[in-house]
């Protein structure tokens, strides 16, 4: 329950935060440009709000509603979410929206998409000047990767491979949310750069290999830890069976295993068929003093055997593998950009994915965001995840679609064009239908997180 607690709360703090900015950049130049900003709200407030204050002689009346699904600004003169067709039956008023440039109007409205990459810049940037950008070249991962099925059939890949580069790039795994740009260079890789029993090569990637990998659900790659025990621990399934150190499993019900992660994987497979107090007989084959034998083990809903593995993850973390860069402040703003567009980058990368049987499937809605959050408070894991989601919603609402900035935008550089302004019944009913594919959306999302948890 803490754990669930610790990760609400940041999400709620971080999409409060990224709201707030985005919702300002509009409030910023709407008055700059003169324009009357009638509400300012973080969370929806239907029927009434949780808080509000308008100051005397004010025009703007700022409070927080109850419904945490965004937030928005009211601006007169413009058909928005509000969908205040009232206001709209008047004539124009020159401090309304409507009555002034399209020109300006475009900049109110690309103001919160700006604000929102702007701080995704600053949160990347002061991140590197405060705690620099810690790396592990995957080439000093000595034991090399593990890789899915699909790697491995679709890609030529075998496990213990090191990998190196990807077209040239070095791959490397970085902290937080950032490691998402080394996946897609990895996916999206005309050639990949391996070591291979100390040689090195290339592997040349077929077209169809990122939607292979996507379309899998699998995680592509991961460290090599080998499935030998250095230890069981007590009350565990491994004890009981009479599993001692030494031992190296190999197999899994006759399927070959080669790794601790194959046998994790193997295992969970097994438990998440399971129901309640169910068990399932397992046999574990593995060498012994350099002979095969077999247990059979009782795997329950935990899919837990109970044993702990030579190789520890700490020794790939080693100083000795790990890279670190550090930044003064001002060095740390090139950096900070370079860190925005690489994740744009990889985020426009991924997107594509969105649009297939699949990627609807794996729609995350706030319970999926909020999983990406670690489960004890870490500022950097926060900050990360902050400007990376900050990305997400520059990129999403920069979208051609009607209730969307980018559904405004598209009408404005119309209207720019044409030199002339859409029909408002027009707008009207473009505006609603937005607002229903993104309630679609929206459902769609949750429904899989709920589908996710209890299926």
């Amino acid at each position: 329950m803490e754990t669930i607690l610790i990760k609400a709360l940041q999400l709620i703090l971080s999409l409060s935060i990224l709201v707030i900015i985005h919702e300002f950049g509009h409030f910023l130049f709407a008055r700059f440009f003169k324009i009357r900003v009638e509400k300012f709200y973080l969370f929806f407030n239907p029927w009434f709000s949780l808080f509000k204050y308008k100051p005397k002689n004010g025009d703007t009346e700022y409070g927080i509603g109850w419904l945490p699904l965004g937030g928005y600004v009211k601006i007169s003169g413009m058909i928005d979410e509000s969908m205040d067709k009232a206001q709209m039956a008047l004539p124009p008023q020159p401090w309304e929206f409507r009555s002034k440039p399209a020109w300006q109007r475009l900049f109110v409205m690309i103001g919160g998409v700006l604000f929102n990459f702007a701080l995704a810049i600053i949160v990347f940037s002061m991140m590197l000047f405060l705690w620099g950008d810690e790396y592990l070249p995957l080439k000093n991962v000595k034991d090399g990767m593990v890789f899915s099925e699909t790697v491995k059939r679709n890609g030529g890949f075998r496990d213990k491979d090191i990998l190196i580069s990807a077209d040239g790039k070095e791959l490397v795994m970085g902290r937080g949310v950032l490691d998402m740009n080394t996946f897609m260079r990895f996916i999206d890789a005309k050639t990949v750069t391996i070591k291979r029993d100390g040689k090195q090569m290339e592997l040349a990637l077929p077209e169809s290999f990122a939607d292979s990998v996507i379309a899998s659900k699998k995680v592509a790659y991961d460290y090599w830890i080998s499935p030998v025990i250095d230890s069981v621990t007590e009350n565990s399934e491994a004890k009981r069976i009479g599993m001692i150190r030494g031992d190296s499993i190999t197999a899994l019900d006759s399927v070959s295993v080669t790794s601790l992660l194959g046998v994790q994987r193997y295992i969970a497979g097994i438990s998440d068929r399971l129901e309640n107090d169910e068990t399932r007989a397992l046999a574990v084959t593995f060498y012994r003093n350099g002979e095969m034998q077999t247990l059979t083990a009782a795997i329950d809903t935990f899919g837990v055997l109970g044993f702990i593995s030579p190789t520890k993850t700490s020794d790939i973390f080693s100083k000795e593998n790990m890279r670190t860069d550090h930044y003064g402040f001002f060095e740390s703003f090139p950096a900070g950009i370079q860190n925005g567009i690489a994740t744009l980058k990889g985020y426009v990368a991924q997107i594509r994915f969105v649009f297939s049987k699949e990627g609807v499937k794996n729609l995350s809605g706030f319970a999926g965001i909020g999983n990406m959050f670690p489960a004890r408070w870490d500022w950097y894991a926060f900050w990360s995840m902050t400007a990376f989601l900050s990305i997400v919603l520059a990129f999403m609402n920069i979208l051609p679609v009607p209730a969307l900035d980018g559904g405004h935008i598209m009408f404005l550089l119309y209207e720019v064009v044409t030199r002339r302004q859409p029909n408002e019944k027009f707008m009207e009913y473009a505006q609603m239908g937005g607002m229903i594919f993104l309630l679609l959306v929206l459902l769609v999302a949750n429904g899989n997180d709920i589908m996710r948890i209890f299926f």
